[in-house]
């Protein structure tokens, strides 16, 4: 969810407690900065809750009773983070983080508080993003060390993996050495859709999130490419090999025999544009697939996405095709992160992404972290003059880090949406 560019701003993402009472006066005075919360079903008041808070009941017990004195109506918790589990799973490895409560489970926990206090619940699961590369996951059952050969490769670093055994620790041990020292460009390591076992194995996730639990939503993050520049792992080139050569006449198929006798990289060299169709249609596929099985286990669940807010830089940069998504209605709501400190480029990303929407609801992503406030209410307030469903902000989890505390959280949102503590 955070890029790693504005890691460096985390120590400046909010401001003093002070300056919240600032803002309250601010507002108080001019009632009208931001319009009464509205009530129909998609007035939606969410937050974004990272993993850091699922770690004790103690802490989403009061994570839950901020959020709704605040008058926030939905939760989104992180319950995938990087290739682990913050809940029952028997297909991942338990969140490492969890180690001292064996028995507790968030996401159940979550559920059964948010709901008695009337906030809906969407499971936040990281689609392609599954390990920092600082750090590597703890145990040998996380997909790193058990599914290596599913892991984005970028472009630069193709020929030197090539002569390394995937299935050795040397293979992983590169890679996550060369991410680390591109970490301006790349938050970790990422699973690749165009592996049919990593995108079955994110499909299953899903599956089991919605089987399992009594979930309001699925809500899928990190459904993109890191770059244009990835996925060159041997496995994603031979998916394309295979699914292009079919397609090819007699010269193209002969030119690429002779290239790729030297070019372990001749097809995508050959056909850029056909590998850029081809990555776009697997990840819009694995977007479909997880939808199917969301809805087959439970038809009322909510489909969100959180996508790059400049459709042409999600379609040309990070190969998610979000219109398509939207116009297939592979995804119920649209959630564009628009984290820019700028005013007007935020409602210009907003308005942009309703226009594309086209009547289908739009939550927006408000990067409240980078902001103070004062001016995250004022965001708020774009957003509904805007017509948005919703509003989601990022996050929880930095709105309430010191010197705030939930009840800053709680301040803010009364504010914001014009709602007392009930």
């Amino acid at each position: 969810m955070l890029s790693v560019r504005w890691l460096p701003m985390l120590s400046h993402r909010l401001r003093l407690a002070g300056a919240l009472a600032v803002a309250l006066a601010l507002f108080a005075a001019a009632p009208n900065a931001v319009a009464p919360p509205a009530t129909d079903v998609g007035d939606v008041r969410a937050l974004w809750v990272t993993r850091a808070t699922l770690t004790s009941p103690e802490a989403i017990a009061r994570m839950v009773e901020a959020a709704r004195a605040g008058g926030f109506n939905a939760l989104l918790v992180q319950v995938r983070a990087r290739g682990d589990a913050y809940y029952r799973s028997s297909l991942e490895p338990r969140a490492a983080e969890l180690a001292g409560r064996p028995d507790f489970d968030p996401l159940d926990y979550t559920l059964a508080v948010a709901h008695r206090a009337g906030l809906s619940v969407h499971a936040w699961i990281a689609v392609n993003l599954v390990s920092s590369a600082a750090t590597l996951p703890s145990s040998r059952d996380h997909l790193v060390y058990k599914n290596p050969e599913w892991l984005m490769v970028p472009r630069a670093l193709a020929a030197e993996l090539r002569h390394v055994d995937i299935r050795s620790p040397e293979y992983v041990g590169r890679l996550a050495r060369w991410t680390r020292a591109h970490s301006n460009e790349v938050e970790g390591l990422y699973a690749s859709p165009l592996h049919p076992g990593a995108a079955a194995h994110v499909v299953d996730v899903v599956r089991e999130l919605a089987s399992s639990y009594e979930l309001d939503g699925i809500h899928l993050d990190y459904a993109r490419f890191p770059g244009d520049d990835y996925d060159y792992s041997p496995g994603a080139l031979q998916q394309f090999r295979q699914a292009v050569l079919p397609e090819l006449s007699p010269d193209e198929r002969a030119q690429a025999a002779t290239r790729e006798a030297l070019d372990p990289l001749a097809y995508p060299n050959l056909f850029p544009e056909r590998w850029n169709a081809f990555r776009r249609s697997r990840l819009t596929s694995l977007v479909m697939r997880a939808r199917t099985a969301a809805k087959s286990a439970r038809p009322s669940i909510v489909m969100s996405a959180a996508v790059v807010p400049d459709a042409n830089e999600a379609f040309t940069r990070r190969l998610q095709d979000w219109r398509t998504w939207l116009d297939q209605s592979l995804i119920d709501v649209l959630c564009p992160m628009a984290y820019t400190q700028e005013p007007r480029l935020f409602e210009e990303q907003v308005a942009l992404a309703r226009d594309f929407a086209a009547g289908r609801p739009v939550w927006a992503g408000i990067g409240a972290y980078r902001l103070s406030p004062a001016d995250t209410i004022r965001f708020i307030g774009a957003t509904r003059r805007l017509g948005t469903a919703g509003v989601i902000l990022f996050s929880y989890d930095a709105l309430v880090a010191p010197p705030n505390t939930a009840a800053t959280l709680t301040d803010l949102g009364k504010a914001a949406f014009g709602v007392g503590s009930q």
